[in-house]
């Protein structure tokens, strides 16, 4: 059974600008919390079967295949170590997703879908600790990308948390 998490904000600058931004794989180390860096694993920069490696240290890494490509709107990307679900996943995807709120603004919604293993212990784990835990994680994301979208720069954990505390 698979569980989702989302968080939704709006981005001050138009669907188009966003866009650029958001096709460009090769940028969520600057709005993923926990990234480091970026390596991209195939030719192809963009659209279905482009792929990148996510780093979280010097050698702790996920794999992020485009699974889905819905031009000028977004895309689904499936989480993955090689051949393998994404530990601790049964299986796991992240959707990004624009849509135009008028000429200057943009609301973008991030969604994680993911299944854990184990049956029922699996089912127990996600709802008494990891729903909460993944929706925070998923909220951090979308307000990262904001404040780095409108601001051109890398949102470090100091911005994040100053963005949250004058808007609680």
């Amino acid at each position: 059974m698979t569980d989702e998490v989302n968080a939704k904000v709006t981005i001050d600058i138009p669907i188009q600008e966003a866009w650029e931004k958001l096709r460009d794989l090769s940028l969520a180390h600057n709005y993923v919390p926990g990234l480091v860096r970026v390596e991209m694993l195939t030719e192809q920069k963009e659209g279905v079967g482009a792929s990148r490696r996510v780093y979280q240290g010097k050698k702790r890494y996920l794999e992020e295949t485009v699974e889905e490509w819905n031009e000028g709107e977004g895309f689904l990307i499936r989480l993955h170590k090689g051949d393998k679900p994404a530990p601790p996943f049964k299986q796991a995807w992240f959707r990004y997703e624009l849509s135009d709120q008028g000429a200057t603004q943009t609301v973008f919604t991030a969604r994680m879908i993911y299944e854990l293993p184990w049956g029922g212990f699996g089912r127990f784990l996600d709802k008494i600790l990891l729903h909460r835990i993944m929706q925070g994680v998923i909220s951090d994301v979308a307000v990262a990308m904001k404040l780095f979208y409108e601001s051109g720069e890398r949102t470090t954990p100091e911005k994040l948390k100053k963005y949250k505390a004058a808007n609680k």
